[in-house]
């Protein structure tokens, strides 16, 4: 990663090579990616600054010729390029839900988990280092339920696969593989939530360097005297006990889990209701967590993960639960996607345009991660890996007060933190760490402060 060390803005390193059919189109891309960036939270009319570019954004957005998916290519190929640095990746997929209800008068949405909710489902899949820094998306599906499906569930098992919503757990794989074929140094891991304990899933055929790893969902048969998944799991010995952070989630605080760990190898029996499909027996092995003495008003934690890499020794099962915990990540992103950049707040007045919304605003969302995650992982290196010349001398220069900056550029971990402080991080012991809010409110106080850092180094003396 050290060599992304330059001065080149982020925007067009991520957008530059992005084919919407027109190099303007590319070129109005890339100016929305910069412009959008500076204030995540505000309203398109504040975040443009002046009419002409906000009358650019929603002709942008309006755009019919422009598709989702070409604007995302781009990011994805830069994704490349940084999965190629890093000996394993784990993807992680997942389903959010995207609430427009506010906004009654869009049209294009769908009804959400309840039907008087409307909006649209964005499945993604991120890709994560094990140190847990997001090194960028590798794929988002976005679709409107059909309101004539509500209240079909049944008729839902009946449909082939391809036709059910259950196929975006393939369709991510399918992403997981393009990127196999385009960083082949690189080993990739797929990894899901309960939703995704799909057979079709575990059961499809991979190239070389693809694994899963999935929490399961379902007590399925297995070809040993026990029958099922969870008795299998629950006859053997406990081989080690670890210690979890657990996050604060909703009004619950954080909190230190101790967990017995126990995995053995596993047959999955294809279901019964699809002998016909002819589907295979798929082998694979099972890592069980569950907490030891948890507080009375909590929840325990116990994950039953079904994984095709091999689990050997305590230290394996270790390590396949780490993977798991970083599934947590998507959860932050979905978050500052949300709440830091608003995107629930954007009115465009079709499905259509918000979905050209969303996904400009997903890469955003990523940027503000991967600078919190990248400092926590690597805190010497040195802040030029994200931030550009001006904007870090910028930075340096208010925080210290002073008119003139150093030679060489702060660490990242240090430059993260003052970014942070300019949004609100107190940051009383050193061990606090900044989060999402505290960071997106300083990027967009360090746009303010580079944007005059420029004028002034520019103005005769």
């Amino acid at each position: 990663m050290s060599s992304q060390a330059d001065d080149i803005n982020w925007a067009v390193n991520e957008f530059a090579d992005a084919d919407l059919g027109d190099v303007r189109r590319t070129k109005r891309l890339v100016e929305l990616a910069h412009v959008l960036a500076q204030h995540p939270t505000a309203a398109l009319p504040e975040a443009c600054g002046d009419g002409a570019m906000l009358k650019a954004a929603y002709r942008f957005f309006s755009n019919d010729d422009i598709d989702p998916q070409d604007v995302l290519s781009s990011h994805i190929e830069s994704t490349y390029s940084r999965l190629d640095k890093v000996p394993l990746v784990l993807a992680v997929q997942d389903t959010t839900e995207v609430d427009w209800t506010g906004h009654p008068a869009t049209t294009g949405l769908g009804p959400l988990g309840h039907t008087a909710c409307q909006g649209l489902h964005v499945h993604s899949t991120l890709a994560f280092t094990p140190e847990r820094v997001p090194l960028g998306l590798l794929a988002q599906h976005v679709w409107a339920r059909d309101p004539d499906d509500v209240g079909k569930r049944k008729r839902r098992k009946q449909l082939p696969m391809s036709q059910k919503e259950s196929q975006k757990w393939l369709t991510s794989l399918e992403a997981v593989f393009n990127a196999r074929d385009c960083c082949a140094p690189t080993r990739f891991v797929s990894v899901g939530d309960r939703e995704a304990d799909v057979f079709d899933l575990l059961a499809a055929e991979r190239p070389a360097g693809v694994e899963l790893l999935v929490r399961a969902a379902w007590d399925r048969c297995v070809e040993v005297p026990e029958r099922y998944v969870w008795a299998t799991v629950a006859a053997q010995p406990v081989v080690e006990h670890l210690t979890l952070q657990v996050p604060r989630r909703g009004t619950q605080p954080g909190r230190e889990a101790t967990l017995a760990l126990r995995f053995c190898p596993l047959t999955l029996c294809p279901p019964r209701h699809r002998t016909s499909a002819g589907l295979p027996s798929v082998a694979l092995w099972a890592v069980q967590v569950r907490e030891i003495d948890p507080p009375m008003d909590v929840k325990p934690i116990e994950w039953l993960l079904l994984t095709t890499v091999e689990v050997r020794t305590a230290a394996d099962a270790i390590e396949r639960v780490t993977w798991y915990v970083c599934r947590w990540g998507i959860e932050v992103w979905h978050r500052i996607l949300k709440s830091g950049c608003r995107i629930e707040a954007r009115q465009l007045a079709t499905g259509e345009r918000l979905q050209r919304c969303l996904t400009l605003y997903s890469v955003i969302a990523w940027r503000v991660f991967y600078a919190i995650m990248l400092a926590r992982a690597v805190p010497e290196m040195p802040c030029n890996v994200l931030l550009e010349i001006e904007e870090w001398q910028a930075l340096y220069c208010a925080i210290h007060h002073c008119p003139t900056p150093p030679e060489e550029p702060p660490s990242l971990d240090q430059a993260v933190r003052w970014i942070a402080q300019l949004g609100g991080f107190v940051g009383r012991r050193r061990r606090d760490q900044p989060g999402a809010e505290t960071l997106w409110r300083g990027f967009q106080h360090l746009t303010d402060l580079t944007r005059m850092y420029r004028i002034m180094r520019s103005a005769p003396p």
